[in-house]
């Protein structure tokens, strides 16, 4: 017997079938608030990196007849800023300027760092006192330790006063008056091993040592900058669990052996984000030097940053001045680069 059929379900059946509208792609919110950053960054960053890098290999540019005309041949300008004395020892004290800073920005602001993590009372005000310099201008940084390591006062006021001058003088007969920033001595100069060993290392007009006057600029720099190395430290000695402290002691790991088998090896990504940033920051320190010694005697402080600074403004050739800029960029490249690459994948596994 055949099912009655209603005259609603037979409207309803012969009624067309409605298309549901297209889902529209919509834009995602989040990619429009990035989008002025992004072209930001494009125009003021990579834009400006190509614009200078065209300027870089250009024979005559002036900010009056921007003239983009590249030399023949086209590294003419590299070669002539390789061939410079005077950068040269700008690139041997920014590469011994580094290596000093790291040692003892690092060291010691993972030093303060257990120390302050372990201060059972006023934590938060060896915090701030550690982290005061950190707070300060460059300039202001300059100045102050200028003023310390000024041959007629400063620290050698302190060393007349002490006796240390005079006993000194006794010895050697001479007076204990270090130059500190004034002092063109560079010590241990490799140039005539790498002459012998380089083909063509004849080029080499600077001594390839370590200038005394730049161990003063270390210390300064390393005054500022390890309050930074404190913080992040104390962020990863923070980090470590308390069971890792109760098993370390049931296992009688304690002292100093707790520090280097446990605290140590858990430091290592924070040591390596903190070497990264300093070293980005080293390459490209200019105004605590220029406030401090400026370039030195013999160029014994100079720096690419001074270079980059003076080869512009004072000597008018900015093609140089721009091919010495790229330089720069290249050596924080070479060193920030890898991190991030490293940074990425990680993040991508997890």
């Amino acid at each position: 017997m055949a099912t009655p059929v209603s005259e609603l379900d037979v409207g309803r059946t012969a009624a067309p079938a409605r298309k549901r509208p297209k889902p529209r792609k919509h834009v995602p919110r989040g990619l429009l608030w990035l989008l002025p950053s992004f072209l930001i960054v494009c125009v003021f960053v990579y834009v400006f990196i190509g614009y200078t890098v065209a300027v870089s290999i250009s024979s005559n540019w002036r900010a009056a007849k921007p003239d983009l005309t590249p030399t023949d041949p086209w590294y003419a300008n590299y070669q002539t800023l390789a061939n410079s004395g005077r950068f040269q020892a700008d690139v041997r004290n920014n590469l011994v300027f580094a290596f000093f800073f790291l040692i003892l920005a690092v060291l010691a602001g993972f030093l303060f760092a257990v120390l302050v993590h372990n201060a059972l009372r006023a934590r938060g005000f060896f915090r701030s006192v550690f982290m005061l310099p950190y707070a300060l201008s460059f300039i202001v940084t300059g100045v102050v330790w200028r003023w310390l390591f000024n041959p007629e006062a400063g620290l050698n006021l302190i060393l007349a006063n002490s006796g240390l001058s005079a006993a000194y003088e006794r010895v050697t007969g001479s007076p204990l008056q270090p130059d500190w920033t004034s002092s063109p001595a560079v010590v241990g100069d490799l140039s005539g091993m790498l002459n012998k060993v380089i083909p063509g290392g004849d080029f080499i007009q600077v001594q390839l040592g370590i200038p005394l006057a730049l161990m003063a600029v270390v210390l300064a720099a390393a005054w500022q900058l390890m309050g930074f190395s404190m913080a992040m430290f104390l962020a990863g000695l923070s980090s470590v669990p308390n069971e890792i402290l109760e098993a370390a002691q049931l296992d009688g790991a304690t002292g100093l052996r707790y520090y280097r088998s446990i605290v140590i090896p858990l430091m290592k990504p924070f040591a390596v984000t903190v070497v990264v940033i300093l070293t980005h920051v080293a390459f490209k320190m200019f105004d605590l030097i220029y406030a401090m010694s400026g370039s030195g005697i013999g160029f014994a402080t100079d720096m690419p940053g001074i270079f980059v600074y003076e080869t512009i403004y004072k000597a008018l050739q900015p093609n140089i001045g721009a091919a010495a800029a790229i330089v720069m960029l290249f050596m924080v490249c070479v060193v920030v680069v890898p991190y991030l690459v490293r940074t990425g994948r990680r993040d991508a596994h997890d």
